[in-house]
C-alpha cells in the first residue's frame, strides 16, 4: 500500500467516525438544549448561524453563492422541510421522549426515502429485500412503543403522541431528501445549498418561535448554550462536511450505514449521559429497526430496466 493509499484510508475512517459519533451524538445535544430553550428559538438560531458562516465560508472559497429564485426557492422548500419539517419536531418530541428512544424512531427515515423514490422519482420496483424491510420496520416500530401503546397515564399518552409526531418528522425529512435529489443540478454547489436550506429553515423557525414568545420564555444557560453550539459545530458542520466528503470518495452503500450505527450511538449516549432507560423492549425493537434499515438501505431499486442503488439520505440530527 502506497503512502497516498493509507493517507486515504485514513480519510475515510476518520470522516466514517465523525459522522457516526457526531451525527449520533447530535440526539444528545438536542434533548440537553431544549430543556431551557424552547425548540422553535432553539432551531432558528442554530440553523442561522450555520448557514450564514457555511454560506461566507463557500463565498472565501470561491465556490458558487448566488442563484435564480427558482432555485433558491426550491432550496428554501428543501430546508424547511428537512429542518423544520423533521429537525423542529424532533426538538419538540425529545422533551417528551427519551433522546435513544427518538434517535430509533427517527432510523425508519430510510423507509420513508424508499416508498417516497419509488412515487417521486419514477416507475420504480422495490426489491423483495426491501419490502421485507419495510415490514420489519413497522414491527420493530410496534415494539419501540408498545410500552406506551399499553400505558393509561397522562404521561405515558403525551411520550406516545411525541414519539408518533416523529415518524411525521421523518416523512417530512425523507420527503425534503427526495425533492432535493430530484431538483438536483450540476450548477448548484452542493455545500452553499445547504447554507441556504438552513438559512431559510432557520428564519422560519424563528419566526416560529416569535409567534409562540419563546424569546421571554427562554433560559439561557452555559449547559443549553454549549448544546446549541455543539449541534452547529459538530452537528451541521463537521458532521455534514465529512458526510458529504464520504460521498464523493466511498460508495453510497457504504455511507448509507450511518442511518443503523447513529441510533446506536445515540442510545448508548442517552444511557450514559443522561441515565436514559434502556429495558427489553428498547433492546428488542432497536434490533428490529436496524435490521430493516440495513435491509432496506442494501436494497435495489428497479428503475426503466436497470438496477439502481438506492441513495444515502442525511440524519435528522445533522
Amino acid at each position: 500500500m502506497t503512502q497516498a493509499q493509507r493517507q486515504h484510508r485514513f480519510a475515510v475512517i476518520l470522516a466514517f467516525a465523525l459522522v457516526y459519533f457526531f451525527w449520533g451524538s447530535t440526539y444528545l445535544g438536542i434533548d440537553i438544549a431544549v430543556e431551557r430553550i424552547p425548540p422553535a428559538l432553539m432551531c432558528g438560531i442554530r440553523f442561522l448561524i450555520a448557514g450564514f458562516f457555511m454560506l461566507a465560508f463557500c463565498a472565501l472559497r470561491g465556490r458558487t453563492v448566488r442563484y435564480s429564485p427558482l432555485q433558491l426557492g426550491r432550496m428554501a422548500v428543501v430546508g424547511i422541510l428537512l429542518l423544520m419539517g423533521g429537525n423542529l419536531t424532533l426538538s419538540y418530541a425529545e422533551m417528551h421522549v427519551a433522546s435513544g428512544l427518538a434517535a430509533l424512531i427517527i432510523a425508519v427515515t430510510p423507509l420513508w426515502f424508499l416508498v417516497l423514490d419509488s412515487l417521486l422519482l419514477g416507475d420504480h420496483h422495490i426489491a423483495v429485500r426491501g419490502k421485507i424491510g419495510l415490514g420489519l420496520g413497522v414491527a420493530g416500530l410496534v415494539v419501540l412503543l408498545w410500552p406506551d401503546l399499553m400505558t393509561t397515564s397522562a404521561l405515558g399518552r403525551v411520550q406516545f403522541w411525541a414519539s408518533v409526531s416523529l415518524l411525521f418528522g421523518s416523512f417530512s425529512w425523507a420527503l425534503g431528501s427526495v425533492l432535493a435529489k430530484k431538483w438536483k443540478s450540476p450548477d448548484v454547489d452542493p455545500f452553499s445549498a445547504t447554507a441556504w436550506q438552513m438559512i431559510a429553515a432557520g428564519a422560519a423557525n424563528f419566526l416560529v418561535a416569535l409567534a409562540l414568545g419563546d424569546l421571554s420564555r427562554a433560559v439561557w444557560t452555559a449547559r443549553g448554550i454549549g448544546a446549541m453550539l455543539y449541534l452547529v459545530v459538530f452537528g451541521s458542520w463537521v458532521g455534514y462536511t465529512a458526510y458529504i466528503w464520504l460521498l464523493n470518495h466511498v460508495p453510497t452503500s457504504k455511507v448509507s450505514t450511518y442511518a443503523y450505527v447513529n441510533p446506536v450511538v445515540a442510545v448508548f449516549l442517552g444511557w450514559l449521559v443522561l441515565h436514559e432507560r434502556v429495558d427489553a423492549y428498547i433492546l428488542a425493537g432497536s434490533a428490529v429497526v436496524v435490521a430493516s434499515v440495513a435491509l432496506v438501505t442494501s436494497a435495489q431499486v428497479t428503475a426503466k430496466g436497470a438496477m439502481e442503488e438506492m441513495p444515502a439520505v442525511e440524519s435528522m440530527g445533522d
